[in-house]
């Protein structure tokens, strides 16, 4: 088990003023931020991120949404990551996310769901080098 994972808070949650609510939640669950920063994605970025579902129907819309406005992707750390913080911010659709997870807290429907989390240990190292260079990365023990 890892103990890295990627977070993203996404343009939903930023716009609706929920991005320190939902870092403190990630805090107060035990995980470390290694990195974090505010960026608006480009198309070509989101494109590349999201290319595991270039062929699913629902491709383009994510991209669409992801480019929306700004997120916060954030490297974290703490043992089990991925599935720590895939239990913190519950299923993918809010209406089936236990209570007290971030998705049911402040997820508006299936499509516009807060946040993203890395669904396996392999996914988070890509996604972490996706947003974080090796310099930007702090270790904090």
């Amino acid at each position: 088990m890892g103990n890295k994972t990627l977070a993203i808070i996404k343009p939903d949650a930023v716009g609706d003023k929920n991005t320190g609510k939902i870092i403190d939640m990630i805090l107060e669950a035990g995980f470390i931020i290694n990195a974090m920063k505010m960026i608006h994605l480009t198309k070509s970025s989101a494109q590349g991120f999201y290319a595991v579902h270039r062929e699913r129907a629902f491709f383009n819309e994510l991209v669409d949404y992801m480019t929306s406005g700004p997120c916060v992707p954030i490297a974290l750390e703490r043992d089990n990551a991925v599935e720590e913080f895939r239990k913190l911010i519950g299923a993918t659709d809010p209406a089936k996310a236990a209570e007290g997870t971030i998705r049911k807290l402040f997820a508006k429907n299936i499509q516009f769901n807060a946040v993203h989390g890395s669904d396996s240990d392999e996914n988070a190292v890509k996604e972490i080098s996706h947003f974080f260079s090796n310099d930007e990365l702090i270790n904090i023990k």
